[in-house]
């Protein structure tokens, strides 16, 4: 147990640093970096820095690369060890770990090249125990690492530590867990094309290092991060042997602290500074723990689970219950778009203007109808003037038999056309010697692209949504046709700019789904975001009369304390909406970035959408089929 630590965080056995967002945190992680090696530079001393790989680290080596180009920081006087890599992979893959360290990293700094260990996946089976042990021992000749960068896996895997691995355990070869390998699926384009093997420091060799830093990023690792910190120590969760280490700091930022208590639940840690959403939030969760609806929880409910200063502040429980009670009930709206001729002064939409110009954000070509068809059904419906904007082709999650299936049909259909016959033999010739993982040539890109989109124009049709209502932006930071993507530029932010400005909608809706593993969503929004700070910062006032309503679904949904508009979704329109992902052919049956998720995203969506239902029906809300959340983004329109 950490001494000295304040009462908020007593839950907790690992000191936890709390950024607002990834970037914020990786400065701060990098700084230190920088500090240790400029301060050991000049005692004229070695920095031996443990490294990892994978998304979580690469904005950490971003900032790195930055301090180095501004001659800030060199890097003559560091050895590193990566944490791992696949087994078998050769150097030169797309998937090795050599080459991600070398594109992210040491292609960009000062470092001596023969300072560089990388596990070296290429051996013969046979070398492998000897390599491992050689790669200790450099280890130990240096002096033993000195900061030690980690990030986690969902199974809590440190390295490639799984569970089962013991505190003890030096580098090795290990069989990766399915999850691991599920998780890894989408880089390699197919669970089937993950190593099953990979070499890894063991958590006794993490152990050794003199300072560690776990860094973790987004919702998606907030259950693991919360046992690791605040849970009995066991083999099968590897990251809890880190409550052992004397000088281990988890950095983290919002989204992956969510579940710590004394972020989740404050009042179970020491007395809370109440406001509102805290009030919801808090009357919710004692309602679910105790399986009783709001306006049945009483006094004696507030005070065994630390909320006695709640009621004594507000007087009684009766208050408390009836005002979160009123406050949900206002949540529920059938009317998306504003409910015309009607009193909205206790409605999450305005009655007018109506009808509405409604634009839909969809990340994916999919997104709109997986998320919120069942609000776009209603939006239709009502009349508003409904559009959707396909932020990116989604041509990447586009199997390779598709194209081969679409062209057989359109030279099937054109015959005589010789030029579509030579790029059908082009198309063929290439797929049959492609690699896992392997980029598309642009021509391909471009017909897994015009199949997405044919896609997206049935399911509009489908719902209602004018063709000439579709907008396919196909932003610039998506088309690398791999996995990663490239940085936003003003080339996305105009497009995305041109599009506000021609329709200049009343309400627009825009995925707040940051769990998206590939980081697609997150990079949609923030280019929606930045638009919408232009239009202000020009004074223009048709944004400052828009709503902009956040909806999750694909990979998980807004807590019910959080939603600001709920709409339910009957069972025809349940229906209807699962008919509207259906015209996704593409990404039906078996999607090819399924995520952790094995489902289909149709099932996904049903099953988020019921639950939701469920949830508020437990509250002792109106009992529903199914419901969808959002949430309204608050921009400053001073």
């Amino acid at each position: 147990m950490i001494e000295n630590y304040p009462e908020t965080q007593r839950f907790e056995k690992i000191r936890t640093i709390i950024h607002e967002d990834s970037n914020m945190a990786s400065l701060f992680v990098a700084n230190e970096i920088a500090s240790l090696i400029n301060e050991k530079q000049k005692r004229g001393e070695k920095t031996v820095i443990g490294l990892a790989t994978g998304s979580t680290p690469t904005k950490v080596y971003d900032y790195l690369v930055k301090f180095h180009k501004e001659g800030k920081l060199t890097f003559k006087n560091v050895v590193t060890f990566n944490l791992d890599e696949y087994f078998p992979m050769e150097p030169d893959s797309i998937h090795s770990y050599v080459r991600f360290m070398n594109e992210h990293l040491f292609d960009h700094i000062d470092i001596d090249r023969k300072n560089v260990h990388i596990p070296d996946g290429s051996l013969k089976a046979d070398e492998v125990r000897q390599y491992c042990m050689d790669y200790e021992e450099k280890i130990q000749n240096v002096g033993g690492i000195d900061i030690q960068i980690l990030g986690i896996g969902r199974t809590g895997h440190i390295g490639f530590n799984e569970p089962g691995s013991s505190q003890n355990s030096k580098t090795r070869l290990i069989r990766l867990d399915r999850i691991t390998r599920l998780d890894a699926a989408s880089d390699f384009f197919g669970e089937e094309n993950v190593p099953r093997k990979a070499i890894t420091m063991g958590v006794g060799t993490i152990m050794g290092a003199k300072r560690i830093i776990l860094m973790a990023w987004g919702e998606g690792k907030s259950a693991i991060i919360k046992e690791a910190v605040e849970g009995k120590i066991k083999e099968s969760v590897p990251a809890t042997f880190l409550q052992h280490h004397e000088n281990c700091d988890f950095v983290l930022d919002d989204a992956s602290a969510s579940s710590l208590t004394r972020i989740k639940t404050p009042w179970l840690v020491s007395d809370c500074e109440w406001d509102e959403r805290l009030i919801k939030r808090a009357s919710i969760w004692l309602s679910e723990k105790l399986g009783k609806a709001i306006l049945k929880l009483t006094n004696e409910d507030y005070n065994e689970y630390g909320m006695g200063n709640l009621v004594a502040e507000i007087g009684s429980a009766e208050q408390i219950n009836l005002t979160v009670f009123n406050h949900l009930q206002r949540t529920i709206t059938g009317w998306p778009g504003g409910k015309p001729n009607a009193d909205d002064s206790q409605r999450p939409e305005r009655a007018l203007p109506f009808p509405k110009t409604s634009l839909i954000f969809s990340p994916h070509p999919d997104d709109d109808v997986i998320s919120m068809g069942g609000t776009l059904l209603r939006l239709v419906d009502q009349g508003h003037d409904v559009h959707v904007a396909y932020q990116t082709s989604g041509n990447i999650a586009v199997f390779d038999d598709e194209v081969i299936r679409f062209l057989d049909f359109a030279t099937d259909v054109q015959q005589d056309n010789k030029e579509l016959k030579k790029k059908f033999k082009e198309v063929r010739t290439f797929l049959a010697s492609k690699k896992p993982g392997q980029v598309d040539s642009d021509q391909i890109q471009q017909f897994k692209g015009l199949i997405r989109k044919g896609e997206a124009l049935a399911a509009c049709r489908y719902c209602g949504i004018p063709e000439k209502n579709a907008h396919f932006q196909n932003l610039p930071f998506y088309e690398t046709g791999a996995v990663r993507k490239k940085p936003y530029s003003e080339k996305d932010i105009q497009i995305t700019y041109d599009l506000l400005n021609k329709l200049r909608p009343h309400q627009i809706f825009a995925a707040g789904d940051l769990s998206d593993p590939h980081g697609t969503h997150r990079v949609c929004l923030q280019v929606i975001y930045e638009t919408i700070d232009r239009f202000m910062k020009e004074g223009a006032e048709w944004i400052r009369h828009c709503y902009v309503w956040l909806y999750r679904g694909a990979w998980q949904e807004w807590e019910i304390a959080d939603m600001e508009m709920a709409v339910p979704i009957g069972p025809k329109d349940m229906d209807r909406k699962i008919n509207a992902i259906f015209k996704h052919q593409s990404q039906k049956d078996s999607a090819m970035f399924p995520g952790h998720d094995e489902r289909e995203f149709w099932q996904r969506a049903e099953q988020r959408n019921k639950e939701t239902a469920n949830r508020y029906n437990a509250l002792g809300m109106a009992e529903y089929e199914a419901i969808e959340g959002f949430v309204r983004y608050n921009f400053n329109i001073n």
